[in-house]
């Protein structure tokens, strides 16, 4: 199934969309990642890794990135503004059977722009396009409304609260109340 999956989801393409450019990240982004988002501490807030410290850091995050693409576990994309090719954020998932679990985040400093949900249909849209993927789904945490806010409008459902299910590292040690968002393909 795994192979099956990679040469559909095998993020070897662009994705454009009518502002933004979609593509795999490769090793020499690092630098770029990190001077955008890599290291920002808000930006990093709910996700599930630390800023990084170093560009070494960023790094081998890149690098298992790279590794998971192109081995079928995943399917990430840099997020670039097609108008000024400036670095935004970045988009993916991890594949797992028939589904797809993915998140996403956008340097600080272009927040409030759209971005973030037009990236997300465009990831949503292209994983569903694939007969193995059946489902997208993705977390967000209770208190972070502007996640949220973008995930329903990419068409993704609210279909419940898991109570103390994830550990945010940046929100402390204990697990989290987060909510569960998902899209079907019937």
């Amino acid at each position: 199934m795994c192979l099956i999956i990679k040469q559909l989801m095998n993020p070897t393409d662009h994705i454009l969309t009518p502002r933004l450019r979609l593509r795999p990240p490769t090793v020499e982004d690092a630098a770029s990642i990190f001077a955008r988002y890599g290291q920002d501490v808000e930006v990093c807030r709910y996700m599930s890794w630390k800023p990084h410290r170093t560009i070494d850091d960023t790094l081998c995050f890149l690098r298992r990135i790279v590794d998971d693409n192109a081995a079928g576990r995943s399917s990430g994309y840099l997020i670039f503004s097609r108008e000024t090719d400036e670095l935004l954020g970045s988009i993916g998932g991890a594949i797992v059977g028939h589904r797809v679990q993915f998140g996403y985040l956008l340097a600080r400093d272009v927040w409030g722009n759209g971005f973030a949900t037009e990236a997300a249909l465009a990831f949503v849209e292209t994983a569903l396009t694939h007969l193995a993927i059946l489902r997208i789904q993705a977390y967000c945490d209770i208190e972070n409304r502007a996640s949220a806010n973008v995930l329903e409008k990419a068409g993704l459902t609210l279909e419940g609260t898991l109570r103390r299910y994830l550990v945010l590292p940046n929100m402390g040690e204990l697990p989290r109340d987060v909510y569960l968002y998902a899209k079907v393909r019937e």
